[in-house]
């Protein structure tokens, strides 16, 4: 593991603490609706390849891949909300200095906007809670600020307190400077509303396609009882079903990587 992917682990971990207590991300009813779906998932496989309960147990580790999944899938779908709320804190913070309050207290200012906008208990009210407190201890707002990138696993955020932290040593134009943070963020904003509403349509054909093998399945079972009768209850049978099962995981595996890729690549 190299020293940046350690890194990325630790702060996605925080990240995760941040957003199960804000709410944001996989709260008791979240995650037993997920668990209901990988027990779904599980029987799903047992029954279709195998047909028999013995297959369940070893079928239990494709429901765990697949709560892996959609934990991730929500985790990461959080991660921009709390994105979305830094933003806004952010164009509250200069709107704030542009009407004669110090950095610091425009900060404080903005936490009655998020809990306005966002309601109460949201990510971003919670790190300003957390800068409030720090800034009553005398520590340092850049300080802080890099603390709540930190936490909240956003290299916005480690960014803009990295710039912040320059500009105000060097006697920078602060305004100036948050400004074109909130206009960047915004932009990545758009440009990721942009690549969803494109790959919507490829989506959608990958989720026809997952369940395609087993409605083709089913549709020649239910017209023609008995028909895959053979591929139970024996040894060549099972072997060829691992096979083919085998296959699917590849390929929805494949498929899913090909769209991680995509993202990856825009966030560059």
């Amino acid at each position: 593991m190299t020293k940046n992917s350690g890194r990325r682990d630790c702060g996605e971990r925080r990240a995760h603490r941040l957003l199960r207590g804000s709410g944001e991300s996989v709260a008791p009813l979240h995650y037993l609706r997920d668990l209901g779906q990988a027990l779904l998932v599980t029987l799903l496989f047992a029954f279709f390849f195998y047909r028999s309960v013995w297959a369940i147990p070893p079928m239990s580790l494709v429901g765990w891949l697949y709560l892996r999944g959609s934990r991730r899938r929500r985790f990461l779908r959080g991660k921009r909300r709390v994105l979305i709320q830094f933003k806004e804190c952010i164009q509250s913070v200069a709107a704030s200095m542009r009407a004669g309050y110090a950095v610091e207290n425009a900060f404080l200012e903005s936490t009655a906007d998020m809990r306005n906008m966002f309601g109460k208990g949201c990510a971003m009210e919670r790190e300003l809670i957390l800068l409030r407190q720090g800034l009553a201890n005398n520590q340092p707002l850049e300080t802080l600020l890099t603390e709540m990138g930190q936490r909240c696993g956003l290299e916005e955020m480690r960014e803009f307190a990295e710039v912040f932290g320059i500009a105000k040593r060097g006697g920078g134009s602060i305004p100036a400077m948050v400004d074109a943070a909130s206009d960047s963020i915004g932009r990545r904003l758009a440009v990721e509303e942009e690549m969803e509403t494109l790959l919507s349509a490829r989506k959608l054909e990958q989720r026809v396609m997952n369940a395609m093998p087993f409605l083709i399945v089913w549709y020649v079972e239910a017209g023609n009882p008995g028909y895959f009768d053979m591929l139970y209850g024996n040894l060549a049978g099972a072997v060829l079903m691992t096979v083919c099962m085998g296959v699917y995981l590849a390929a929805y595996a494949l498929s899913e990587r090909i769209f991680e890729r995509i993202f990856r690549e825009r966030d560059r």
